[in-house]
């Protein structure tokens, strides 16, 4: 795996809040993502809605009108969300741990 240049077009790295991707992503962990990349089922990916909530989950399902995000930690019930919800999804390429 490559790891992202500066030069990549609109990357850009966040930190994780939380615990609903335990054990792989912890609190503090960095992700590096990239909105250019097309997302694919299952990929993590970040994702942003309408009303500012950010969240890294797992694309379980995606459709023309819905996702279906999932948690790696068992305690989150899997999140659907419609399209016109989301304000941008981006994959995740690379983590700091």
């Amino acid at each position: 795996m490559t790891l992202p240049s500066p030069v990549d077009p609109g990357i850009y790295a966040l930190e994780i809040q939380g615990d609903s991707m335990e054990p792989l992503y912890r609190e503090g962990d960095r992700v590096v993502v990239s909105p250019t990349e097309q997302v694919r089922r299952g990929d993590r990916v970040v994702v942003k809605t309408r009303e500012g909530e950010v969240m890294a989950k797992i694309l379980f399902r995606q459709s023309a009108k819905q996702i279906e995000l999932h948690s790696l930690n068992p305690a989150y019930e899997p999140r659907v969300l419609n399209t016109r919800d989301i304000e941008w999804i981006a994959r995740i390429i690379w983590a700091s741990q």
